[in-house]
């Protein structure tokens, strides 16, 4: 399967103004007013990824996932349409974020996606969660990084080593 170069329907990117004082920086993650109500975190986390370290490529079922790269570190971030119904089936979408450019990613269900950490320090990834409360349904991930042969495995390694 060939991947075309585009936007994903659902997925927004928005920057972040980080605002510096003689303390250090601020950034807003979210906000409830800036958010439609579906998309509300129920929790959140933050993960460290290691430098040249790739996480997923993943989806979900009935789960958005909401991101933030304020830094330190920096990430190439790629998402693929695999909603088959969709106008765009099959796009994919590259986003560079991270200390030089902090911002968050909302991303809709179903649309595959990864990053991986692009600088020479660890980087970490605050991620406000959208998943259900009270940890009552399963998890509805869909894990293709544990299939070499799975495509959107083969199309991050292929556009890994085209950039070089």
């Amino acid at each position: 399967m060939m991947f075309d170069k585009g936007p994903i329907e659902g997925v927004v990117v928005t920057p972040s103004k980080k605002r510096v004082d003689k303390r250090g920086w601020l950034i807003e993650l979210f906000r409830h007013d800036e958010l439609a109500e579906e998309f509300h975190p129920e929790m959140g986390y933050v993960s460290l990824t290691n430098p040249g370290v790739l996480r997923g490529p993943h989806e979900h079922v009935d789960q958005a996932d909401l991101f933030a790269w304020v830094g330190p570190g920096d990430f190439k971030v790629t998402l693929w349409d695999n909603r088959q119904r969709s106008l765009i089936y099959a796009n994919r979408m590259e986003c560079f974020m991270g200390s030089r450019n902090p911002g968050s990613i909302l991303v809709h269900k179903v649309v595959v996606h990864c990053y991986r950490c692009i600088s020479t320090v660890p980087g970490l990834v605050p991620q406000p969660a959208l998943c259900r409360s009270g940890k009552k349904t399963p998890i509805d991930e869909i894990r293709h990084e544990d299939n070499p042969e799975n495509i959107f495995v083969q199309d991050e390694l292929i556009q890994r080593n085209f950039n070089r």
